[in-house]
C-alpha cells in the first residue's frame, strides 16, 4: 500500500543528504551567513560539534515571517524561477537546510533585519515547533545546534571521535576563509580559541594566518586575467614546496569550494615534470566562470560540479599554471659537457656510512632525469677489470649471501649496480634495494619497541591544517614508537623535539607532513597496520640513498650484504623490482650469436 510520508519523517530523509556529520551542519549555517552579508562570523563548537554548534553572524538578519518561513521546505530567498538555477550565484539555495537540520537536532533560530525593533526567536526539537517570540538581539542571525543526531542513535554512532570530528570542522571553516578574507571567522571549541582570522585586505595574508606564515615564500601568484569568459587568480607552490596528498589543494568556483577531479587533473597537469611521483603542491585558486556555463547542483553538498565545456576549462587552468611556472628558476638545465670533453667521475668515497641527499620526495625512474648523459663515459663507472679488493681499512663482512656473493662490475649511472651471476647480468636499483633494507630494519625495530630517537639541538615548530592536526594530536602517544618526540603547542601547532635515528634534521617538518596526512587519508580511530606500514614507509624514503649518487666501492659491498639480511629483497616498499636478471642467451640474441 503506497502512503504519502508524514513532514517530519520527509524531513530526516533530507537531513541523510544534507547532513553527514557536524562539519555539514557549520558548513550550511556559515554559507547562509556569507550570503547574508556577514562582516563577522563566530563559531563555537562542543564535543566535537556533538553537544553545540553555535553560528553567530553580523548579516542582514530576518523577520518575524521570513523567520518562520526559513524553516519550511522548499523555502529559499535565493531562486525565484526556474531559469535562477542555470545561474547560481549564491553558495546556498536549496531550502532544505534550516529545516533538516532542525529534524535531527534540538534546535534554535533567532534573528533581527534592520527594519525591526526587536528579534524574533524559535525553539525547534526533532522537526516540532515547541516554542516562538520576540526577544531582544543585535541585527543579523544566531543559530544554535544541540545534541545532533539525539534522536537517530544509528546516525549518531557513526561519529567519529571529537578529535576527528573537530578537524572536519577546522578544515570547513579554513576552506570558507580562504575564500573570504574580507571576513572576519572565529572558531572556538570548549570554549577555547582555535582559530582568529581577522578581515583581510589581501588574500595572501589570509593564506598566512590559516595556512602558515613559512609557506608564503614557496607560493607564487596566479593571474591568468579573463579569457573566453575564465579567469584564475590565487597563488600556488613552488615544486619544492610539496605535499604528500591533494589536501592542501583548494580550488573555489566562483567563490565556492569544490572538489572536482577535472580541475584537480589540470591543476597536477600543471605541474606536469616538476612533481616527484606522489608528491602534490598547495594550490589556493580561484576559477571564474559564466554561472550558465557550470552546474553546481548535481550532488547535496554542492562541492561537485558539472561544466558545459569540461576540455576548455581544463586546458585554460593547465596552460594558466604551465606559464605561471615556466620562468621557473627551479627548473636547472643538465650540464653537457663541450663536444670531445668528458664529464670526470666523481671523487672516490671510501667512508662505510652511505652519503644521503637532499630528499626530493622519491626517485625518478625515466633516465632523462637522471643527472649524468648517456654519451658521457661517466654513465658507466667501471671499477675493477677483475675481483675488487676490499677497500682500505675496512673489515669485509663475515657471511655472504646471495647478492654479496656476486661480482661486482660497476655502477651504472650511478643508480644502477651492475652484477655477474655465472653467465647471467645482473642489474640492480641502488635505491629501490636501500629503500627495502631500510623499510624492514624500521619495521622490526618498531615491533621491538626500539626505534631510535635522535634529539633536535633547536626544536621546530610545525602548523599543520585543522584536520592534520586533530589527527596528530590524537596518535601523538603512539607516534613515540617511531622515533618522534612531538608536542602540542596548541592549536594546530607542534613542536618536533626529536627525530627517528637516520633523519636528516631539514627533512624533519616535512616527514611530519606527511606522516599527518597519511593519518587524515586513512582516518582510522586507531593505527592499523596499513597505517603503520605506511609511516614506516615514509620513514624509510627519508632516509634512502638515491639515485644519480655516486657510491664508493666499500658502500656498494655494503648494501648488498645489508640487502641478504632483509625478508622480501625482490621489490622496495612501494612495489618497483630491486633487480633484474638479463642471461648471456639474451645478450647474444641482440648481437645475433648463437
Amino acid at each position: 500500500m503506497i502512503k504519502i510520508l508524514s513532514e517530519q519523517l520527509c524531513n530526516q530523509i533530507a537531513a541523510g543528504e544534507v547532513v553527514e556529520r557536524p562539519a555539514s551542519v557549520v558548513k550550511e549555517l556559515v554559507e547562509n551567513a556569507l550570503d547574508a552579508c556577514a562582516a563577522t562570523i563566530t563559531i563555537e563548537t562542543e564535543n566535537g560539534g556533538r553537544r553545540l554548534i553555535r553560528v553567530i553572524d553580523d548579516g542582514d538578519g530576518m523577520g518575524r515571517e521570513d523567520l518562520l518561513l526559513s524553516l519550511e521546505r522548499h523555502a529559499t530567498s535565493k531562486i525565484r524561477q526556474a531559469d535562477d538555477l542555470a545561474r547560481v550565484s549564491t553558495l546556498g539555495f536549496r531550502g532544505e537546510a534550516l529545516p533538516s537540520i532542525a529534524a535531527v537536532s534540538r534546535f534554535l533560530l533567532r534573528s533581527r533585519d534592520e527594519a525591526s525593533e526587536s528579534g524574533w526567536e524559535v525553539h525547534v526539537e526533532g522537526g516540532r515547533v515547541r516554542k516562538d517570540g520576540a526577544v531582544g538581539a543585535p541585527r543579523g542571525t544566531t543559530i544554535e545546534v544541540r545534541d545532533l543526531f539525539y534522536n537517530l542513535p544509528a546516525r549518531r554512532k557513526f561519529l567519529r571521535s571529537d578529535e576527528t570530528e573537530l578537524g572536519h570542522i577546522g578544515d570547513l571553516v579554513t576552506r570558507l576563509a580562504l575564500a573570504n578574507p574580507e571576513v572576519q571567522f572565529r572558531l572556538f571549541h570548549q570554549g577555547r580559541g582555535l582559530l582568529d582570522a581577522p578581515r583581510h585586505a589581501r588574500l595572501e595574508e589570509r593564506i598566512a594566518t590559516l595556512l602558515g606564515r613559512p609557506l608564503l615564500k614557496e607560493l607564487i601568484a596566479v593571474d591568468g586575467g579573463q579569457g573566453e569568459g575564465l579567469g584564475l587568480r590565487g597563488f600556488v607552490s613552488s615544486p619544492e614546496g610539496t605535499r604528500a596528498t591533494t589536501g592542501a589543494i583548494y580550488t573555489y568556483i566562483n567563490g565556492r569550494f569544490i572538489r572536482d577531479r577535472v580541475v584537480q587533473h589540470a591543476v597536477m597537469e600543471g605541474y606536469r615534470h616538476l612533481l616527484p611521483k606522489g608528491r602534490y603542491p598547495v594550490a589556493v585558486l580561484f576559477l571564474t566562470i559564466d554561472p550558465a556555463d557550470v552546474d553546481v547542483n548535481v550532488h547535496p553538498t554542492k562541492q561537485e560540479v558539472r561544466f558545459r565545456e569540461q576540455r576548455q576549462v581544463h586546458d585554460f587552468i593547465a596552460t594558466t599554471l604551465r606559464r605561471t611556472l615556466a620562468p621557473s628558476p627551479w627548473v636547472a638545465p643538465v650540464a653537457i659537457p663541450p663536444e670531445g670533453e668528458s664529464v670526470p667521475p666523481p671523487r672516490r668515497q671510501e667512508e662505510l656510512t652511505f652519503t644521503r641527499s637532499p630528499f626530493r620526495g622519491e626517485v625518478r625512474e625515466s633516465l632523462p632525469a637522471y643527472g649524468a648523459t648517456a654519451e658521457s663515459p661517466a654513465a658507466l663507472h667501471f671499477l675493477s677489470a677483475g675481483p675488487l679488493p676490499p677497500a682500505d681499512g675496512v673489515q669485509e663482512p663475515a657471511v655472504e649471501g646471495y647478492f654479496s656473493s656476486l661480482y661486482l662490475i660497476g655502477q651504472f649511472r650511478h643508480s644502477y649496480l651492475l652484477l655477474q651471476d655465472g653467465d647471467d647480468l645482473i642489474l640492480l636499483d641502488q635505491h629501490a634495494a636501500h629503500e627495502r633494507i631500510g623499510f624492514e630494519r624500521l619495521r622490526s625495530a618498531w615491533e621491538l619497541g626500539k626505534v631510535e630517537t635522535q634529539a633536535l639541538l633547536f626544536p621546530n615548530i610545525i602548523k599543520l591544517d585543522f584536520r592534520e592536526a586533530a589527527h596528530l594530536a590524537e596518535h601523538l602517544a603512539e607516534l613515540t614508537r617511531f622515533g618522534f618526540d612531538i608536542e602540542h603547542f596548541g592549536g594546530n601547532d607542534f613542536v618536533l623535539k626529536g627525530l627517528p635515528g637516520g633523519v636528516m634534521e631539514a627533512q624533519g617538518a616535512q616527514l611530519v607532513r606527511d606522516v599527518a596526512a597519511e593519518m587524515v587519508v586513512h582516518d582510522s580511530s586507531g593505527l592499523a597496520r596499513e597505517v603503520v606500514d605506511r609511516i614506516l614507509l615514509l620513514m624509510a624514503c627519508h632516509g634512502m640513498i638515491r639515485a644519480n649518487q655516486h657510491l664508493a666501492v666499500s658502500e656498494m659491498r655494503q648494501l648488498l650484504h645489508d640487502l641478504d639480511t632483509v625478508a622480501f629483497k625482490s621489490h622496495c616498499p612501494h612495489g618497483r623490482p630491486v633487480s633484474r636478471r638479463i642471461t648471456l642467451g639474451e645478450v647474444e640474441r641482440m648481437f645475433k650469436r648463437g
